[in-house]
């Protein structure tokens, strides 16, 4: 390799490093490795901010923005607290029942919608029902972080990687469904399982708050009836949309944002004050990201990770399909899943192709998908919705560390990928 593409190497190191140790704040650290990408000439404008092979993945912050703008107007409706008051008085007050509900909502969410999306409607109510109950916030949004990622392996549209592996793949929406959909649902009972076990110190009761919120009426807490008439219009047209953007032909951050801005503009919101509610620090560290991955991808670095790779599983389907399992989810750890599956499926659609392109065949695909949807729950930095929660919980003063976030995650990314190598032997070389 190059010097070039050693310095690149250093310098993501470092700042990874800088991230995980928070020694400096995780944006200034994303901003400062791409502008020291840029300086040695590891990346350029042309690539940083134009290339979808190695720039910002504007599709992705798009789809942010969009969301956070539909977000910021909904919120002020009164349906969170509608949705918090109303979750703890079918859970009874009990914390863990609150949370089992929250992460099935969630990972429902995720499949039908997007695992950002997601975790940006559901944070609000989560806050708001931990204060009610006087419960420590950071399990429940670490939870909800995790069930979006589980829930949105299940569907084309549920999670980013899977919109880039569909596409370079040529697979439907039905095939995610058909050959994930039932290998999530088994994750989410182990998932359930796991939370109850790691975070059963947070599931603290408390009777006297409970009463209060019992004794409260779910209809009181909504402040503006019009507003969320249009809301929710106007969120149901979008989830449509991400559901049939295939057929419509529009990328979801399209309809992301034609939404948000509708919605601005029907609700007669001062347009300042709702930019204001959006993570503007989160969509920074993206692109920053962004950059600094697009620079290991323009010196061949990761290129030359497929490559060997391929070259290592050649011709052995199983191998290849446990290998790219597992070592998608450690580097899917480590460089967010969003650009690793864009380097990587290039390398997956040529091994399909030596392999006869065949049903059997397609299980690297999939192998592909869950080990970078599942690995992205392994650390802070793994997958988008992980980066958003932790930016939600900073802006509201309750911040999770990288730390915090990540010895939960490792755990829960070993299981549910180590429960993924029976399903996809069995399903694909036993009983195929």
């Amino acid at each position: 390799m190059s010097g070039t593409a050693w310095a690149a190497i250093a310098i993501f190191a470092v700042a990874y490093g800088l991230i995980a140790t928070e020694k400096i704040h995780r944006v200034a650290a994303a901003l400062g490795g791409a502008v020291l990408m840029l300086l040695i000439g590891a990346t350029d404008a042309e690539h940083a901010f134009f290339s979808e092979e190695s720039g910002i993945d504007w599709n992705v912050i798009f789809l942010l923005l969009g969301m956070m703008l539909i977000v910021s107007v909904l919120k002020r409706t009164g349906a969170f607290e509608y949705l918090a008051i109303w979750s703890v008085k079918r859970a009874r007050g009990r914390p863990f029942r609150v949370l089992v509900i929250l992460v099935l909502v969630t990972a429902v969410a995720s499949a039908m919608l997007d695992n950002v999306t997601t975790v940006l409607l559901v944070a609000p109510v989560t806050f708001l029902v931990c204060e009610r109950l006087n419960v420590a916030v950071a399990p429940f949004l670490i939870a909800e972080a995790m069930a979006s990622n589980i829930g949105g392996t299940a569907t084309l549209v549920g999670d980013p990687p899977n919109i880039i592996i569909a596409s370079r793949g040529g697979l439907t929406y039905t095939d995610f469904l058909v050959h994930l959909a039932p290998l999530v649902v088994v994750l989410l009972v182990v998932f359930v399982a796991l939370c109850r076990v790691m975070f059963r110190r947070a599931f603290r009761y408390d009777p006297a708050r409970v009463e209060k919120v019992m004794a409260l009426r779910e209809r009181d807490a909504i402040r503006d009836g019009r507003l969320l008439l249009i809301s929710s219009v106007v969120l149901a047209l979008v989830t449509i949309a991400f559901v049939l953007h295939t057929v419509l032909h529009l990328e979801p951050s399209v309809v992301a944002m034609v939404g948000g801005l509708a919605l601005l503009a029907l609700s007669r919101l001062d347009a300042q004050e709702v930019a204001k509610d959006v993570e503007w620090p989160t969509l920074a560290f993206f692109a920053g990201l962004f950059i600094m991955v697009g620079a290991l991808v323009n010196t061949d670095v990761i290129g030359r990770l497929s490559d060997a790779i391929a070259d290592a599983v050649e011709g052995r389907l199983l191998l290849a399909s446990m290998v790219l399992l597992w070592g998608s989810a450690v580097l899917s750890a480590i460089v967010d899943n969003i650009p690793y599956v864009a380097t990587m499926s290039p390398v997956v659609a040529d091994l399909v192709n030596a392999n006869g392109a065949t049903d059997q065949s397609h299980v690297l695909w999939w192998a592909l998908a869950l080990g970078a949807d599942l690995g992205g729950n392994a650390t802070a930095v793994g997958a988008s919705a992980n980066v958003v929660i932790l930016g939600l919980a900073e802006r509201a003063g309750k911040r999770i560390s990288f730390w915090e976030f990540t010895k939960y995650g490792l755990l829960v990314a070993l299981v549910t990928v180590g429960v993924s190598m029976p399903y996809l032997w069995l399903r694909y070389f036993v009983l195929m």
